[in-house]
């Protein structure tokens, strides 16, 4: 074959059949396609597309590029998926819940992109934990706790991580074929019985608008379903943090409140919304009503805390660690409120501009190897419809050093708006889209 042909095709909107892709991601992992050609591919299917048939096969190539996870466990392999938004953390919430309820979770998470907090980097501000494990070590602690949410291995779709680098530099990244292909080839390449993804729309989301987001899940879905996993997907609101704290060590606190039964909330409605239907889908409950209230009895009863505590001790946390998670989470130096100026009612926030407040305070990444700090972050967020007083704090900042601290509190104030009129509220899930 010839990567040229296949990219003439493209270009002049020939849809290429499921051997020349194949052929192609095989190139990509093994290296006789070059960047160049790479390029020319992303931007022909930005342009032209592949249609559903091309989606498909372009996610099992590169799905299939690498190596694929079996498993043999008494239960069924389940996990979740988030697009990304701010004051998300509902990984570290639901994964357990799901082991509790007869579930095994072998989550391959990332870290920070953007604007948007990385499930990874929020486990590694547990001291001692470590994502970055063996296939051995993943295996063991999947097996054991239940769960385990580790980092991709260089060998877990390799396609992908060629192609999403050349993206990125290419401007290609928007494009939905390829977006839900490099999505669902490491999903799946985690050898997956079934799965639920959260699709975000609003200001906190990459999605900013429901037909944007509605799009997007439509196509992972049919293309997830089609490539054999069983799958469905929620739209959620992502216009205002789901949590009421950004950051680390902060949204790992907010985890640890509802996982010990301490507060429910926003983080537990919608952990228990994605839950449900993805328990019916394993066969681990016979309605979505059925599901969430196993989920509901996990929480309440501490089992999902204790399959939490398990995972940290054998990735190298503290053993204690949900006994006393406060006196191990790292704190930060400084703390700063951010008041309201004027009497109101929050009418909208920028979530975009929140999160890359946490990122200048060096909670995210500016560029690649940026250090993170896992104590920096805003806490004790105000919620939109919320009447607030002149002097009432909206939120706090987190940080290492007080001229940063003062910078985000301008930031802060500035994402926040305030006004005479509450707005229309949005429900937390928008719509559930099936196969």
């Amino acid at each position: 074959m010839d990567a040229r042909r296949i990219i003439a095709a493209l270009r002049d909107g020939e849809p290429p059949s499921a051997e020349d892709i194949s052929w192609f991601a095989k190139g990509l992992a093994e290296g006789y396609v070059s960047d160049a050609q790479a390029g020319a591919f992303a931007m022909a299917v930005l342009l032209n597309g592949l249609g559903e048939a091309g989606r498909v096969a372009l996610t099992r190539a590169m799905r299939d590029s690498g190596r694929v996870l079996s498993w043999d466990l008494p239960g069924p392999a389940i996990d979740k998926h988030s697009t990304g938004g701010v004051g998300d953390c509902v990984s570290l919430v639901l994964a357990p819940m799901l082991a509790a309820c007869g579930g095994y979770v072998p989550m391959i998470s990332g870290r920070g992109l953007g604007h948007t907090g990385g499930t990874l980097d929020k486990m590694e501000a547990i001291p001692g934990l470590s994502t970055e494990v063996s296939e051995t070590a993943f295996r063991a602690v999947t097996a054991e706790a239940g769960c385990a949410i580790v980092a991709a291995s260089h060998d877990i779709a390799p396609a992908d991580r060629r192609l999403y680098a050349i993206r990125d530099v290419t401007a290609t990244v928007e494009s939905l074929d390829l977006i839900t292909a490099s999505i669902l080839s490491k999903k799946l390449a985690a050898g997956l019985d079934a799965l639920v993804l959260d699709v975000k729309c609003g200001s906190g989301a990459f999605m900013k608008t429901a037909d944007d987001a509605r799009a997007l899940a439509q196509a992972l879905v049919s293309t997830a379903n089609a490539a054999g996993c069983a799958t469905e997907a929620l739209l959620t609101d992502m216009s205002q943090p789901l949590a009421p704290a950004l950051g680390n060590a902060l949204e790992v606190a907010e985890s640890m409140k509802v996982l010990t039964g301490q507060t429910r909330g926003r983080l537990a409605e919608l952990s228990i919304a994605l839950g449900a239907g993805l328990l019916v889908q394993a066969g681990l409950a016979g309605s979505a009503e059925e599901g969430g209230r196993k989920l509901d009895e996990a929480l309440s009863s501490g089992a999902a805390a204790e399959r939490f505590g398990r995972m940290v001790a054998r990735m190298g946390g503290p053993v204690q660690f949900v006994d006393d998670w406060q006196r191990f989470l790292p704190e930060a130096n400084v703390i700063l409120e951010v008041t309201a100026r004027e009497t109101g009612v929050v009418t909208a926030m920028a979530g975009e501009a929140l999160g890359l407040a946490v990122v200048e305070l060096g909670g995210g990444r500016q560029v690649e190897g940026d250090r993170i700090d896992p104590s920096v972050g805003l806490s004790d967020m105000v919620r939109t419809g919320q009447k607030v007083e002149k002097g009432q704090v909206l939120a706090r900042v987190h940080a290492a050093r007080l001229e940063t601290a003062e910078a985000a509190v301008d930031q802060v104030q500035a994402a926040i708006s305030l006004g005479g009129t509450a707005p229309e509220p949005l429900p937390l899930v928008l719509e559930r889209i099936t196969g």
